[in-house]
């Protein structure tokens, strides 16, 4: 992103932030075969701690749902309690895998309101939902796939997590690994529909293209992808949407789409102010990482200037590293954390930059690249 640019984020945030404010992202709903197990994964290898719990002892027949949260990182995991359900339905069509990008807002029925007449198509009317704690109004809208942003208005609301969840206090709760918040999420759409998602995101939710990336910035020898990223009105949300380009072999994009079996949430972001002891710890938990050639690493002073960090460090933890007109990055990636090579987690550490590591994009995608070889789907 160019200087001039850069200058016009501020106004074009505040332009618009009046149409649809947008205090950030409440929860990640993730539909899940086993949500017990799941979040006992969730738990050990990444740190999160328990919340909340719904389920038959709440008065849930149908499905059960078991609430963690790190920093402001909150997710929900869902599975079903009986066949015939969406939830079962869902699963058996893409895996485990996320549903719900739920979005905090202060009006959830002028949020529904102002999308639906704007051409959103509705999942569900506003609704109040009540316990003692107070209530909360929520109100849905579908996207690309069968991913949905659910707006949550919690004003008045004072319980642990949404009406008819209880606490869940295990006795069991490991360590958090120190990530604070969700910097991005980032789709999956076929090919041919990423402008048709950036302007649904402008036209509808009044979000701003602020970088695009096409196959001339996003290629290998191989394959090649297109990726534009739209923002709300704060900077707060931001989601980068990728399609497939032409190449020589299939695309971690396309066998995304193959094994998830359309549109969806292809990663999650999840921030630290430490990446070094937050990847450190989660290697230590059994996390498995892409790995980028040590090679990565012999001129990486030169291609980004002087940063804080150790890079001796940095290449034994195979962590990457970025710069742009604000300051650098360093980022990582996890293997898909699924059967299915569909969902993983970027671990991203901001020093000032606002970008999204263009320059690790060639090894990144080799190194992904190397993955689909060995799974026979390059």
């Amino acid at each position: 992103m160019n200087a001039e640019a850069l200058e016009l984020i501020p106004k074009i945030f505040e332009d618009a932030q009046d149409f649809l404010p947008i205090n950030g992202t409440d929860y990640i709903e993730f539909y899940v075969s086993n949500a017990k197990q799941a979040s006992y994964y969730y738990q050990t290898a990444f740190g999160f701690q328990p919340i909340a719990y719904a389920g038959l002892e709440t008065g849930l027949i149908d499905r059960e749902t078991y609430v963690l949260q790190q920093g402001k990182i909150r997710f929900a995991l869902t599975s079903p309690l009986r066949s015939g359900t969406e939830i079962g339905r869902h699963i058996d069509k893409h895996g485990d895998a996320i549903k719900v990008i739920a979005l905090w807002v202060d009006n959830a029925e002028v949020a529904y309101n102002e999308t639906v007449n704007r051409g959103a198509k509705s999942y569900f009317a506003p609704i109040i939902e009540e316990d003692e704690f107070g209530q909360v109004v929520k109100a849905g809208i579908y996207t690309y796939g069968e991913t949905i942003h659910v707006f949550i208005e919690r004003t008045n609301y004072k319980g642990v997590f949404l009406p008819g969840f209880r606490p869940w206090n295990p006795t069991y709760k490991p360590a958090s690994i120190g990530l604070k918040y969700i910097d991005h999420v980032v789709g999956n759409v076929e090919l041919g529909e990423m402008n048709e998602w950036v302007n649904f995101y402008g036209d509808v939710l009044g979000f701003t293209q602020i970088v695009s990336f096409d196959d001339k910035d996003i290629s290998t020898e191989y394959t090649a992808l297109m990726s534009k990223v739209v923002s709300n009105g704060n900077g707060r949300i931001k989601f980068p949407i990728n399609e497939p380009a032409e190449g020589l072999k299939k695309s971690q994009i396309e066998e995304y789409l193959d094994f998830h079996e359309g549109a969806g949430v292809q990663h999650l972001a999840l921030a630290t102010d430490d990446i070094i002891e937050t990847v450190s710890q989660l290697r230590n938990r059994g996390i498995e990482f892409l790995n980028v050639p040590l090679t990565y690493y012999d001129d990486l002073k030169g291609r980004v200037g002087q940063i804080d960090e150790d890079i001796e460090i940095l290449k034994q933890l195979n962590i990457l590293v970025d710069r742009d007109e604000e300051g650098y990055l360093l980022q990582i990636f996890t293997k898909p954390l699924e059967p299915r090579p569909t969902i993983f987690f970027e671990i991203i550490q901001r020093r000032g930059a606002t970008s999204f590591g263009k320059g690790n994009f060639k090894a990144l995608f080799e190194a992904i690249e190397r993955e689909q070889e060995l799974r026979g789907t390059l």
